[in-house]
């Protein structure tokens, strides 16, 4: 999300949204006006002899997309492919099914050759290490693989907002997500964006413990992963095209195709003008083009899978122009035709899902984008530390921090949640809302003995039940019944805040990063209770249905009396 790039440049949240709506339609994000072309050849060849060069044994291999970010050609009948290269290109192999690229000791795939002759620039004093000079391009660029076998049935693990700000909370993260993705069984991962906040030089410890998981890892560069010191979009990635390599880029899993974008576009460091230090949610033309190049090659009844960082749509604020993707209907125009598509995203530290179609906002048909993944990070490494020392890092939607699973088989895909090690295991919280509650957040206030006595059954009516589906979205359904009473009540939808979260906020503003508070959740449902409940302890069974036919249920005891104000889930 935009705090640390408003807060670094000065701007006010309100101010960086200007500043990118006044010009975002008029961007594009293809190479420098007048950088001259040249022409770039090489191979695809399996490497029989593990080197990852290409010997005298070695053998071609045909049919390969190979791409500069642009454009797209496969390999001929001998693995030898030729493209056009501007400096400060990538040309990469874009991994086909059954095959493996070789892995870096951090778990990042080697796929790619980066073109810039002179580095990175000269007259900018970089915080960061940027990218050395690469030389004049070599006479063969040469993409190695080596077979590897890929079941149809495969799973991904989903990363979103990692963003450590220093070593400690790089601690949080080893301890709280990382550890809890150790032994997995998914063929990878891929991190959304936002991979550390602001600090560049955590990517190496970082690397060095994700690469424990023992599986290959895949990144989308996100706002806080810039070189804010770039004077334009096209040299904010230095340091990441040094560490991850090509800001965006493609591969193939089994029958699924997997897009890596950054639609992270970024005015520069150029103090005076509107947009100095600003962002906004935009791909790009060249983007487009290589995301159409691809699709050319991938028939229509294979599953296509494309992250980013800034969601395409979000319930938030449509008109943020740093929180959603200016340019998403390219992108859906593209995907109308294809029936097997979902994408994901990060950004807003919360769970979202749209079903988008060109020009429609949400409906119930449409492009799954699941916007946005939970983050890893949550509410940004604050709040209450645990018995391990760890932040509980609430989301301000009310998820728990944790991270997704992409299971896909064949053409078809599921999605499921995972809360962060020493969180709590539930897909959902179910709690009673009643007047005592809301007062204690308006006065901010903590708990006390009276609070956690009976509800007053005079104040049922005025109580709602809240419950809080984590991966919840327009196509859950959820309902409750209580004590033996044979009717279950449907509840319904609404975008409010979260009353657990808004009241573990209150109590806990000190430990809370200044911006982060409870904001409209998208998943969450509420019903009022019965108003006839005689005085004692009641059972109230909640039971949410996914858009998967998923079936998940909680148990809450509700205890009725004279006196008190809130009950607590069991």
């Amino acid at each position: 999300m935009q705090c640390g790039a408003t807060r670094r440049a000065g701007l006010t949240r309100r101010q960086v949204m200007a500043a990118a709506s006044a010009s975002a339609l008029t961007l594009t994000t293809g190479p420098a006006q007048g950088a001259p072309e040249q022409m770039a050849s090489g191979s695809v060849f399996e490497d029989l002899e593990g080197r990852g060069k290409r010997g005298r044994t070695s053998r071609g291999i045909a049919g390969v997309m190979v791409s500069n970010g642009r454009d797209v050609v496969k390999t001929d009948s001998e693995g030898r492919w030729r493209l056009a290269v501007t400096e400060g290109d990538s040309l990469f192999v874009i991994k086909p099914p059954h095959w493996g690229t070789p892995l870096a000791p951090t778990s990042v795939p080697q796929f790619s050759y980066l073109y810039q002759p002179r580095g990175s620039e000269k007259d900018v004093a970089w915080r960061h290490a940027g990218v050395a000079e690469t030389g004049p391009l070599p006479p063969s660029i040469d993409f190695p693989l080596v077979r590897q076998r890929e079941s149809t049935r495969f799973e991904v693990l989903l990363f979103a907002d990692t963003q450590p700000e220093n070593r400690v909370e790089l601690g949080y993260l080893r301890d709280d997500i990382i550890a809890g993705a150790l032994g997995t069984s998914a063929a990878f991962g891929i991190n959304h964006g936002d991979v550390v906040f602001d600090d560049l030089a955590l990517y190496p410890r970082y690397l060095q413990l994700l690469g424990a998981t023992g599986i290959p890892w895949h990144h989308c560069p996100g706002n806080h992963d810039i070189n804010f010191e770039a004077r334009d979009d096209r040299s904010s990635r230095e340091t990441w095209k040094r560490v991850f390599g090509p800001r965006h880029y493609a591969f193939q899993y089994a029958g699924a195709t997997f897009i890596l974008l950054d639609n992270v576009y970024y005015f520069g460091d150029n103090p005076g003008t509107p947009g100095n230090g600003a962002y906004c949610g935009l791909m790009g033309e060249r983007q487009l083009q290589f995301v159409r190049n691809v699709l050319a090659h991938v028939p229509s009844e294979h599953l296509v899978v494309l992250s980013m960082h800034i969601p395409l749509l979000t319930y938030q604020d449509a008109s943020s122009a740093a929180d959603n993707t200016a340019d998403r209907n390219g992108l859906l125009r593209l995907l109308a035709t294809r029936p097997h598509t979902v994408s994901f995203a990060g950004h807003m530290h919360l769970t979202e899902h749209h079903y988008l179609c060109e020009d429609v906002t949400a409906g119930s048909h449409g492009h799954h984008h699941h916007q946005v993944l939970a983050a890893a990070s949550g509410g940004w490494w604050g709040g209450p530390h645990d018995g391990r020392g760890i932040p509980s890092a609430d989301s301000p939607d009310g998820s728990p921090n944790g991270y997704h699973i992409l299971a896909v088989e064949e053409a078809r895909y599921t999605t499921r949640f995972v809360p962060a090690a020493g969180k709590t295991s539930r897909q959902l919280r179910a709690v009673v809302n009643s007047p005592s509650a809301r007062r204690a957040v308006a006065i901010r206030a903590g708990f006390d003995a009276h609070s956690c006595a009976p509800i007053p059954a005079s104040e049922l009516a005025a109580c709602e039940l809240v419950v809080n589906v984590f991966d919840g979205g327009p196509r859950t359904r959820v309902s409750y019944a209580i004590g033996g009473r044979p009717v279950r009540v449907p509840m319904q939808r609404q975008a409010i805040c979260d009353p657990f979260v808004a009241q573990l906020f209150a109590r806990s503003a000190a430990m809370q990063k200044p911006w982060v508070q409870a904001v409209p959740s998208s998943h969450v449902w509420t019903a009022g209770l019965p108003c006839d409940l005689a005085m004692g302890a009641h059972r109230i069974e909640v039971r949410a249905v996914d858009e998967y036919g998923r079936e998940r249920v909680q148990q809450l005891l509700l205890e009725v009396g004279p006196r008190g104000a809130l009950t607590q889930p069991s």
